[in-house]
């Protein structure tokens, strides 16, 4: 009896090692079926960018995510193995990262010669935005947000640092900070000059040049949401015309699980009748 329950303890531990990995398996199938059928409809390379809190092994560790070299260097990949002529559709999610991987990813769609379309269906934060910016075109969910591109040092934003020397007499600023904001001028310089570059062709270069000072002179916080309304607002071009296929390719990038979910809902469309049928029914109870 002690034997059984010792080999079906084993059994148990041995498979519940293994099942996170098969899980992982058949999601990484299904996003990848989803992938090639979006690109067979819009005749395109699809790539993914997206960061989300992930869950590793059976320990359930988690870990948050974001742009870094080894991203720019598979998409890099990705966009070598593409046709010149051949569109590239980028879903973007992402709160941001590594400039540099940022810039090289910017660069290189850029350079690409077919159309460059990004898609964000949630949110493109810092070095997402600026990616987000090197496209052709942005397609956004009308709720789905991107943001300020002023450049972080130390944790603290540049325009942050340089204001401290308007507001402090020289003298009484210590050396590691004078130093900090030599460093943070030429940041936001190299991120102005960047971002001018990449929307000059689309909407001419004196306007460009306004819009890389509205983006990286701090005058928002860094996490401050740009809705789709208000990038209309300040010249830049935004379409609402998300494919479904989008948020279907999301839905297999969940969230870790955890003991009780944050958010539950019935996950299944709902049309307009069916809220009637069922206060009706209440109704009648």
């Amino acid at each position: 009896m002690y034997s059984f329950i010792f080999e079906l303890f084993w059994m148990i531990f041995i498979l519940s090692m293994f099942i996170p990995f098969f899980k992982a398996y058949s999601q990484k199938s299904a996003r990848e079926t989803l992938i090639r059928q979006l690109e067979v409809k819009r005749k395109s390379r699809v790539i993914t960018l997206i960061h989300r809190q992930e869950s590793m092994s059976f320990f359930g560790l988690t870990f948050g995510r974001y742009i870094t070299i080894e991203d720019s260097e598979e998409i890099l990949r990705a966009i070598k193995l593409t046709p010149p002529d051949m569109p590239i559709d980028l879903i973007l999610h992402t709160p941001g990262g590594l400039v540099l991987a940022a810039e090289q990813i910017a660069r290189a769609l850029v350079k690409h010669k077919g159309k460059v379309t990004v898609f964000v269906p949630h949110y493109a934060m810092s070095g997402g935005t600026m990616i987000a910016l090197a496209a052709d075109e942005i397609v956004m969910d009308p709720n789905a947000v991107l943001g300020p591109l002023d450049p972080q040092l130390g944790g603290y934003p540049a325009p942050s640092i340089l204001s401290v020397l308007e507001k402090k007499n020289i003298n009484e600023i210590d050396d590691q900070t004078l130093i900090l904001a030599d460093i943070a001028k030429k940041a936001m310089n190299q991120v102005m000059d960047f971002v001018t570059c990449l929307l000059k062709e689309k909407v001419g270069e004196e306007k460009a040049k306004q819009l890389a000072e509205t983006l990286c002179s701090g005058k928002w916080t860094h996490d401050y949401p740009l809705t789709v309304d208000a990038l209309k607002q300040m010249g830049i071009p935004v379409s609402e015309n998300m494919p479904q296929e989008v948020y279907q390719l999301m839905d297999l990038y969940k969230q870790t699980e955890q003991r009780r979910p944050s958010v539950q809902y019935i996950p299944v469309p709902y049309r307009g009748g069916e809220r009637g049928t069922s206060q009706e029914s209440r109704k009648n109870s």
